[in-house]
């Protein structure tokens, strides 16, 4: 979706303007002519050359250092997409108010192409009723707008206001993009149910029982199939955000996890279960914290239910089941197994225990193994990447249905 296209990425003065050098650098890759905006405030903590050197023309920071008589019009009349990250409280005010006092905001108010913006601020000041009420102004515009997420702020707090990952924000771009009359994907008119993340079993109010993955695999296959035109609902455990126009269904344990998607998989055409979900959970959780000086507690585990396993078994007609196995011995063997038990289309396999590859990582080696015996290996990429080519087999296997 952003190849050939214009954008022109602004960047505003929050400590978060390092993350849009990523921005900058994965649009360009997907093939879009970025030009870069910074605010004066942003270069206090980035600079115009490292943007210079990484878009496809010199950042701009000023209305007046331009050859051009009017350098935003010209900048918002010829963009298809204009994004902002981070977007300031300030910038945010500015944008609602209409007031043109930098290049960037001047840009806004310019274009009639979609604006994103991504908010990135510390809690208490996203928890502001005016930074909320300008938000909120701005979404009933017409502006998309990628929440910030929880996560390690600037200082060394703990909160709300982290902005979005890059992934996430130009996954977002490309949702937007691909929204636009005529651009409808290869995955329009499918409905698509995806699980991400780990679940957590609880022992006791503070302690759980629980496991590395990050859901960052998951949410790139929600993603990249939004972006393709799909209807998207996503239960996940992470506390990622995901793309616009994306039904985000939170959970934590694997019980809430069944329940969620049992009550939703009847009506989709896809299921991909990327979650990592528990297999064992505490027969039973105390009421009050365990202390210590009570001695080592006996936890007495149950098996959690298998919910792939029951899809399979209630796998309905012109349905695609895809299953993910995470292995560290016999990678192929084990999944393969999955695969004729649990009466799946497709399995994505990878042995987590090879460098960069499965829980955590920003990248994933995965073998695709489909029901009729065959194999596609893919090599070690970014995770977006591997969403892609397990939707392309999706594709592949609806087709031959």
């Amino acid at each position: 979706m952003l190849q050939g296209r214009r954008v022109v990425l602004g960047v505003s003065g929050g400590i978060a303007a390092y993350k849009a050098i990523e921005i900058c650098r994965r649009m360009v890759d997907a093939g879009a002519f970025v030009s870069p905006v910074l605010t004066p405030d942003s270069l206090h903590f980035v600079t115009t050359q490292t943007f210079s050197a990484l878009a496809s023309e010199p950042a701009r920071t000023s209305l007046w250092d331009s050859p051009e008589p009017s350098p935003h019009t010209t900048l918002g009349q010829r963009a298809d997409l204009v994004v902002v990250a981070p977007a300031t409280a300030r910038v945010l005010a500015a944008y609602a108010m209409g007031l043109s006092d930098d290049l960037l905001v001047a840009t806004l108010l310019a274009t009639r192409a979609p604006v994103i913006v991504c908010p990135a601020m510390h809690t208490e000041m996203w928890e502001q009723p005016a930074v909320q009420a300008n938000v909120a102004l701005l979404r009933e515009r017409g502006v998309t707008v990628v929440d910030p997420v929880a996560g390690m702020l600037a200082g060394g707090d703990v909160g709300m206001g982290r902005m979005a990952e890059p992934a996430d924000i130009v996954a977002a771009c490309e949702q937007v993009l691909g929204a636009a009359p005529g651009r409808m994907g290869d995955l329009g008119g499918l409905r698509i149910l995806v699980t991400a993340g780990g679940t957590r079993e609880p022992i006791d109010p503070v302690r759980f029982i629980g496991n590395r993955s990050s859901g960052k695999q998951g949410h790139a296959v929600a993603d990249e199939a939004a972006t393709r035109g799909a209807t998207v609902t996503l239960i996940t455990t992470a506390p990622r955000g995901a793309a616009p126009g994306v039904e985000l269904v939170r959970v934590e344990t694997a019980a809430e996890m069944e329940a969620a998607v049992v009550a939703r998989a009847d009506s989709a055409d896809v299921i991909v279960m990327a979650a990592a979900v528990a297999d064992f959970r505490p027969k039973a959780i105390a009421d009050d914290k365990i202390k210590k000086g009570d001695g080592v507690p006996e936890v007495v585990l149950e098996p959690t239910p298998d919910i792939l396993a029951g899809l399979g078994a209630r796998k309905r007609p012109g349905q695609t089941l895809v299953g993910f196995a995470a292995e560290t011995t016999d990678l192929v063997t084990n999944a393969a197994d999955k695969v004729r038990r649990k009466n799946l289309d497709l399995i994505v396999a990878n042995d987590v225990s090879a460098p960069g590859v499965g829980f955590e990582h920003d990248t994933n080696a995965v073998v695709l193994l489909r029901g009729d015996g065959s194999r596609e290996d893919v090599a070690l990429a970014d995770k977006r990447a591997v969403a892609r080519a397990v939707l392309d087999a999706v594709l592949d296997l609806r087709s031959q249905s």
